[in-house]
């Protein structure tokens, strides 16, 4: 049982057949990990009935559960953004909301929960189509290359943040490059990273967007700006980091502070397989 209150933040957009099921089964699980807690649900300009299903899940649980929403849509980093800005948490999560993430996978993180600024989930086994696995593969390698960030699944969409450390970031991504930024400017104010496995399940109902060729495009233009934008981002004043002592995760624990990588030939090929991707989707 962790002594700190945790913020969950789902964002959901046409969920209607899934969100329901996630908050219930967080109501579930969050009291057996966290003191205290609240859910906060942003409906990112949803066309089904998500936004109905929200607003009635937080009538019924007002001091548990918040609803925003987006009108329009305005992308899963702005969802992101607008939770983490609304959370009173000292701790703040972030799981997708069509449920290839359960709540009750939480009791993953929790053990390591205050002995790092980020406890980062990575998917084990990712239950999805390959050429999903595929470009979750080249774009991992991307960030690598371009920001100088290891870790082994930047994109997944389960993971704890102290919440002094997150709340202290601009953050600017309206997409799905709102992870890239986050670990960027953390590991520039030398944040630490505790990685865990956690279990990654098949998507049952709803529909996927992270493959359409739009959303791919505009994910390759949000890369390049974001790391135009990290080759002279420099750190608040304000902004102390904090690391982690704890001898017992040495070999778990990595601190962030790391040069930004400069552009070279690694940069470029980096890129250049993002291309690749990009036209041998198009051709499928």
């Amino acid at each position: 049982m962790v002594d700190g209150m945790l913020s969950l933040i789902l964002p959901a957009y046409n969920e209607e057949a899934n969100i329901e099921i996630v908050v219930n089964e967080a109501l579930e699980e969050l009291p057996r990990n966290f003191k205290s807690f609240e859910i906060i649900v942003v409906d990112d300009g949803s066309k089904d009935q998500t936004p109905q299903i929200v607003d009635r899940l937080a009538a019924a649980r007002p001091e548990l559960i918040k609803a925003i929403h987006h009108r329009p849509n305005r992308g899963y980093g702005a969802a992101l953004t607008s939770g983490f800005k609304a959370a009173q948490g000292d701790y703040l999560m972030f799981m997708d909301s069509d449920r290839q993430f359960k709540p009750a996978d939480l009791k993953l993180l929790v053990p390591y929960v205050g002995k790092a600024d980020i406890i980062a989930g990575y998917r084990k086994k990712r239950n999805d189509p390959f050429y999903r696995f595929l470009i979750g593969y080249t774009f991992n390698t991307i960030v690598t290359v371009l920001f100088g960030i290891h870790l082994r699944d930047i994109d997944c969409g389960f993971k704890i943040f102290k919440a002094d450390m997150l709340k202290s970031m601009e953050l600017t991504s309206p997409g799905a490059l709102i992870n890239t930024e986050i670990h960027a400017k953390a590991q520039r104010q030398g944040g630490s990273i505790i990685e865990v496995g956690v279990n990654h399940y098949p998507r049952l109902v709803g529909h996927q967007s992270g493959a359409n060729i739009k959303v791919i495009l505009r994910a390759m233009r949000e890369t390049l700006a974001l790391w135009g934008r990290m080759r002279f981002y420099t750190v608040p004043d304000e902004v102390s980091a904090i690391g982690t002592d704890n001898a017992a995760l040495s070999k778990q624990v990595s601190g962030f502070a790391k040069p930004f990588p400069s552009l070279n030939l690694l940069t470029v090929l980096g890129m250049l397989a993002g291309f690749l991707a990009w036209r041998w989707f198009r051709r499928g």
